[in-house]
Order: structure tokens, then C-alpha cells, then sequence
């Protein structure tokens, strides 16, 4: 998938990204919530784009330096293709623009495709989160790239 095209989020994608949020988690993000966080300077958010859809995204938020990184989804049938680590290298590079030299994140402890991911960008399990998500009730583990 040499034909992708990874770039910041503009208003014109919300659709799309608020479309594939609610198919991809089980307590999305509104539509809303993402215009908001599009339009605050503490957010880069960035998609991946292959032809004229929109089939991957994710979002980062400066914590006081550190880098928070959430919504990271990419469409089924697009999976398992390197278009993850893709996005989030691009991602934390524009981050790094910024100042940003940590990274943290929660995962759910079932998605072992996304942790793999996780642990092939140099990401460590530095916690666990107990009943953090819901829609299953599930632990998160809470895992941090650090320099």
C-alpha cells in the first residue's frame, strides 16, 4: 500500500473519521469532540487516506510535554498492512515537531494485534488501568515510549 497518503486532519474528514470511530469503539468519540479537539492547538490528529477515503486516523494531545496518544484506528479490511506503525511514526514525528519526546497510551489487554504494534514502536507496559474501558468492562494497560 505504497499509495497512502498520511496528513493532518481537516474539518472535511470528520464525517468519515466519526464513522469509523463508532465502528471501531464501543464509547466514541462525537463528531463534536473531534471538531473541538481539531480546532485546539493542544491536538494534532492526523488520517491516512488511500484514494479519496479516509480509512485510518489517530490523535495525540501534548500533556505538559508528554504525548497522549488515543483513537488510533484503522478500517478492517485495511488492517495488518503497516499502515498503523505508518501513521503512528508520522504521528509522533509531528509530535516530536513539538517538544514532545515521550509517548503513552492505554490499550485494551485483549487487543494483542495492537499491542504487538505498540511493542514494535519501542512502546513498554508501565501500568494497568483496572475497569478502565467499558462496553466489555476491561483493564487497560497503560504502556509508554520514552527516550
Amino acid at each position: 500500500m505504497n499509495d497512502i497518503i498520511i496528513r493532518t486532519m481537516c474539518e472535511a474528514d470528520l464525517d468519515k473519521v466519526s464513522q469509523l470511530e463508532k465502528e471501531c469503539f464501543s464509547e466514541p468519540w462525537s463528531k463534536k469532540s473531534f471538531l473541538e479537539s481539531l480546532v485546539n492547538s493542544i491536538y494534532i490528529m492526523v488520517v491516512v487516506q488511500f484514494g479519496d477515503e479516509i480509512i485510518g486516523y489517530c490523535v495525540l494531545r501534548d500533556c505538559a510535554g508528554d504525548g497522549e496518544i488515543s483513537n488510533v484506528a484503522i478500517e478492517k479490511e485495511h488492517r495488518n498492512k503497516n499502515i498503523g506503525t505508518k501513521m503512528l511514526l508520522f504521528l509522533m514525528e509531528e509530535g516530536t515537531k513539538r517538544g514532545i519526546l515521550q509517548y503513552t497510551l492505554e490499550v485494551r489487554k485483549s487487543n494483542v494485534s495492537a499491542i504487538r504494534l505498540y511493542e514494535k514502536l519501542a512502546f513498554l507496559e508501565e501500568g494497568i488501568r483496572k475497569d478502565f474501558y467499558q462496553y466489555p468492562t476491561e483493564d487497560a494497560i497503560i504502556m509508554w515510549k520514552r527516550t
